[in-house]
């Protein structure tokens, strides 16, 4: 076999957000890391984040209280082992954050000492929020990407895409070894090229897979690039039916899906008809602070009713003051498009915000593939069940992306690394004349999969959804196999993987429990279980 590697390393970490680039910096100072960046360092779900993260850190709080309200909100479906492991850990996760120099809010208490500025979200029955203004996720991406930088031990990749992982079926291994990984191909965007990394440790840290629908807010590259390469390689998945609507995203030609936090409607923030009526205590007796996926389908039922564009979300009862220091990102936006909030109602529909379901790990974040992790929203650890409670996203990133390290590092030295890798095969592949046709297969898929497979189901709109996956599935593995990889035909790939993937889990849910809804199942089962869906081996 040629050796023909074009990079080496202890861990290839595939994914630059809050997941990735903790896991780097807490194996740094142990191993050699390699981090593969889709886009800019900057780019990413963590970037855009607003809320927070949630930890206890008032005296008034309680790990139980937090254990108990993340239990709640995921309807009976969270691995309590998981949420405990993931609470009594948050203090510690942040308090690294805050060492290394994010600037969370802080507020001086009646005695004059300094305390954090702790926010209330929906599903939280206490204020346990950290946060940085209304821009948490950028100060947290900024702080960390500023540490790896200048860190020797950490290289990173910019602008390159991950292709598929590398394990023993590609390396000729008998198949009792088959679940062994070894690297993964990238695709250079810059030169156009597919190369090879050989690894000890692979870690996929790349976020969810929200693009699969028309309208989300999340940025571009979340595209389910992890959750299809595991899948291919020959992990489980769990509860992809849970995709998680964000309530409130920003209704205007020029806002390109502008979240808006749920941080506003912990402040008092309330939503409104067209004619400046509420609504959210009709459907929940914690009216605007219910859980999300409550606050999503309350919209969208009003929006139907009414065939009304959008809802209002109104904050402008609140001192000016009070608004611009708590939520100086959204008035600045906002204002940009003519809207003054603090004089004005915000319109807003619902869009796909988060994934809750993943590549299964345990509490190492190790997946089904030995040496093999994935870490943030790409996983499914048992943390969200059937819907994720507010700002608990980028906390599960950080403490699943140190446990991950704890583990790498105490077998770090047992694992051999396999320089002799197979190379990409490009001989039977043309470059492409018809890129149209990626173009009209990925508008087709977020459009359908937002009609069929959206905040409300049927069993009827789910095998309409099936067979469009189908067809799609057959044109693009044609068009994979006789043209060089770009990277819309990469993620397009990935995209269609992971719809199949989540129709599959949805059809298999004979109940509405959480994110998923379904008409035809609208009561609760008695006894519930996860969505497990595991590849057949070839």
């Amino acid at each position: 076999m040629e050796q023909v590697i074009d990079y080496q390393c202890d861990v290839l970490i595939i994914g630059s957000g809050a997941a990735g680039l903790t896991l780097a910096l807490h194996l740094a100072d142990h191993a050699n890391v390699l981090v593969l960046s889709k886009g800019p360092l900057t780019e990413g779900s963590t970037y855009y984040a607003q809320g927070g993260i949630a930890a206890v850190f008032d005296e008034n709080d309680s790990i139980e209280s937090h254990i108990q309200d993340t239990l709640i909100a995921g309807a009976g479906l969270c691995d309590p082992e998981a949420v405990a492991f993931t609470t009594q850990n948050a203090k510690k996760s942040l308090q690294w954050l805050i060492d290394l120099g994010v600037g969370f809010d802080r507020v001086d208490s009646a005695d004059g000492e300094s305390k954090f500025h702790l926010n209330q979200e929906g599903g939280h029955s206490h204020r346990r929020i950290l946060h940085a203004a209304d821009a948490t996720g950028r100060a947290v991406q900024t702080t960390l990407v500023q540490q790896v930088k200048t860190h020797a031990n950490i290289r990173v990749l910019e602008r390159y895409n991950a292709v598929d992982l590398i394990t023993s079926r590609h390396t000729g291994q008998n198949s009792s070894d088959r679940q062994r990984v070894y690297g993964a191909y990238i695709w250079n965007r810059a030169a156009e090229r597919v190369e090879t990394v050989a690894a000890r440790f692979v870690a996929l840290a790349t976020g969810g897979a929200s693009k699969v629908y028309q309208y989300t807010s999340n940025p571009d590259v979340a595209s389910g690039d992890g959750i299809a390469m595991a899948w291919r390689a020959g992990c489980r998945v769990a509860n992809m039916e849970f995709n998680q609507f964000h309530p409130t995203c920003l209704f205007h030609p020029n806002a390109h899906s502008f979240l808006l936090t749920e941080a506003l409607r912990g402040e008092g923030a309330v939503l409104k008809r067209p004619d400046g009526t509420r609504f959210m205590p009709d459907f929940h007796e914690d009216a605007e602070l219910a859980p999300r996926d409550v606050v999503a389908r309350a919209i969208d039922y009003e929006m139907k009713r009414l065939g009304a564009d959008c809802m209002y979300l109104d904050i402008s009862h609140q001192p000016s003051a009070f608004i611009k220091e708590h939520f100086p990102t959204i008035h600045e936006r906002c204002l940009s498009l003519g809207i003054d909030i603090t004089q004005q109602a915000m319109p807003v529909v619902p869009a796909a915000h988060y994934t809750c379901g993943g590549v299964m790990t345990n509490l190492h974040a190790e997946t089904d593939i030995p040496h093999l992790y994935a870490i943030g929203e790409v996983a499914y650890t048992g943390l969200h069940g059937a819907n994720r409670m507010a700002s608990n996203s980028l906390l599960e990133c950080l403490v699943f992306a140190q446990a991950a390290a704890a583990d790498i590092c105490q077998r770090l030295n047992d694992v051999e690394l396999k320089l002799e890798l197979p190379r990409w095969d490009e001989s039977k592949v043309t470059n492409s004349d018809e890129e149209v046709i990626i173009q009209h297969n990925w508008h087709e898929l977020r459009l359908f999969m937002w009609d069929y497979v959206g905040i409300v189901r049927t069993t009827k709109r789910l095998e309409r959804a099936l067979r469009r996956i189908e067809l799609l599935q057959q044109e693009i593995h044609e068009y994979y196999s006789n043209f060089r990889v770009s990277n819309n035909l990469l993620e397009l790939r990935n995209l269609v993987q992971v719809a199949e993937l989540i129709v599959h889990c949805a059809m298999q849910r004979k109940e509405s429990r959480g994110l998923h809804y379904t008409l035809d199942y609208p009561e609760l089962l008695s006894a519930p279980s996860p969505t497990v869906l595991t590849p057949k081996q070839s």
